[in-house]
């Protein structure tokens, strides 16, 4: 999906607009994550970019794009441009050593509070 949002109409107020566009997307991610995946794929991945037009426009993280369209609704734009490309992802293995590191860090920081 590249899309370029428009967040003005006649007769429509601005936050059904908002709230529609936050339905399509999600719409559109649960019909993407639904689709068969390759075999060498386990998930669905999702790169995504958003800004006020496509030149301007951030490459993100997936669960970031509803407080970036809550964002461009709180800074009152009439329009953004998101872009959504699935791709098929394969998870990778974690080290044992690297867990451990983390657990690590992890007691160290709640030894600190």
């Amino acid at each position: 999906m590249k899309k370029t949002f428009k967040l003005s109409h006649p007769t429509i107020k601005y936050p059904r607009l908002i709230e529609a566009t936050k339905n399509e997307v999600k719409k559109y991610l649960k019909r993407e994550r639904n689709k068969k995946l390759p075999e060498y794929a386990d998930f669905w991945g999702f790169d995504c970019r958003f800004g006020q037009n496509e030149a301007l426009a951030e490459e993100i993280h997936v669960a970031q794009i509803n407080e970036k369209i809550s964002f461009a609704e709180s800074q009152e734009w009439t329009e953004f441009y998101l872009e959504i490309l699935a791709a098929p992802a394969q998870r990778t293995k974690r080290d044992a050593t690297d867990e451990q590191d983390e657990d690590l860090e992890n007691l160290e920081s709640d030894e600190e509070l």
